[in-house]
Order: C-alpha cells, then sequence, then structure tokens
C-alpha cells in the first residue's frame, strides 16, 4: 500500500464577528444586539466579499485536494488488520485537536454520562454537561478497540503456555485459554468499539 493525501484546498474566510461573539457568548450566540456587534458583522462581510473577489478567485481555479493510492493484492488478505494502524493515530489526533462534539445517543454510554443524569440546563437550547463527555468516552471506544486489532495477538492475554490434550499452536507456542470469559468480554468491547466507529464515522472531524 501506498498513500499520498495532500491538504485540503484552503480558502480566506473572515471571522471577525463570529469569533467576537463566540468569545462574548459561548458557541449558543443568536445574532447581533448591539451597534458594535452590527459594525461587526458588516465588516466581516465586508472582507469576506474583498476575499471572495481577490484571494479566493485565485484559490478555486487550482485543483482539489491531490490523493494518490495504491492497493497492493496483500493489503486485503486481512483488511480489518492492515487499516487499524492507519485509523489508530487518526482517531488519537482528532481526540486530542477536536474542537466541539457532535451529539452522541444515551443507549451508546454508561449510565453516567447520558443526558439524562447531567446536571439541569439553564437554557433549552444549551447543550447538557455531559454532551462533550459523550463524545470523549465514545472516541476513547475507538481508540481502544484499533489499538486491539492493531496488536494483532491481543488474545495471547487470555491464554497460558502449556504442553497437553488442551493446547494448541499460537504465535509458535503451545498453549491454552485459562480465561475464556475475559476473551468473549474483550472481543465484546472490541466489537462495540467498531460499531460506534460505523455509526459516528461522518462525526469524525475537527
Amino acid at each position: 500500500m501506498k498513500v499520498y493525501i495532500g491538504p485540503y484546498r484552503y480558502r480566506w474566510v473572515s471571522y471577525v464577528h463570529d469569533r467576537y461573539m463566540d468569545k462574548k457568548y459561548g458557541v449558543q450566540w443568536k445574532e447581533s444586539s448591539t451597534k458594535f456587534e452590527h459594525l461587526l458583522e458588516k465588516l466581516e462581510d465586508g472582507l469576506q466579499w474583498l476575499y471572495n473577489i481577490t484571494i479566493n478567485q485565485i484559490i478555486d481555479r487550482r485543483s482539489d485536494q491531490k490523493i494518490k493510492v495504491r492497493i497492493d493484492k496483500y493489503d486485503t488478505w486481512s483488511m480489518d488488520h492492515t487499516l487499524a494502524p492507519i485509523i489508530l493515530p487518526m482517531l488519537v489526533q482528532l481526540k486530542a485537536t477536536k474542537h466541539g462534539s457532535p451529539w452522541v445517543d444515551d443507549e451508546d454510554v454508561p449510565e453516567e454520562l447520558r443526558s439524562t443524569n447531567a446536571k439541569p440546563k439553564e437554557n433549552e437550547y444549551d447543550t447538557d454537561s455531559n454532551h462533550h463527555l459523550r463524545w470523549d468516552w465514545v472516541l476513547g471506544e475507538m481508540i481502544w478497540a484499533f489499538e486491539q486489532k492493531a496488536r494483532n495477538d491481543w488474545e495471547s492475554d487470555y491464554y497460558s503456555e502449556c504442553v497437553d490434550d488442551s493446547s494448541e499452536l499460537l504465535d509458535g507456542r503451545f498453549a491454552r485459554f485459562v480465561d475464556n470469559e475475559g476473551r468473549k468480554a474483550h472481543q465484546k468491547r472490541m466489537t462495540n468499539g467498531f460499531k460506534l466507529f460505523g455509526k459516528y464515522y461522518e462525526n469524525l472531524w475537527d
């Protein structure tokens, strides 16, 4: 496999008004209410118009994001393992640098992180106090699942070396299961992490 993915095409955007409003009111601000805020809004619109007729016109003539992908036959022999070490660091970086959180269903997180167990909201349109914690937990479960998949030998945690009628060859040594329930719980958590990855795939952006 050989992959080259260039940077996204960047357009100049004016955030004079938006950044001021975010800093003053947080992410829940609705519209300008003071003369200064209306002035900033007009300034932002004017700057954006200027950007669009000058710099952004030049940028728009360029080609889109450059992507080159070569897949070898062996890449799909065990495609789940091939993708794991690629997806894993991307998830780790996303969790470290994200600037927001999508809506996460209560059913996908532990009881204590559900919206029903959050502190009362001041306004109906506010996000609850567990909103960002739910996304952090979901990302954590995805990361853990792909860490295990990238290991290849996670099942060895539940084997013990021995040579008897119940043993089998595992990674070049004879061993047998000593904690089958633990192995099943481990696999169940991994499967759930991959399920969450699929469900929230379109929310994997910063």
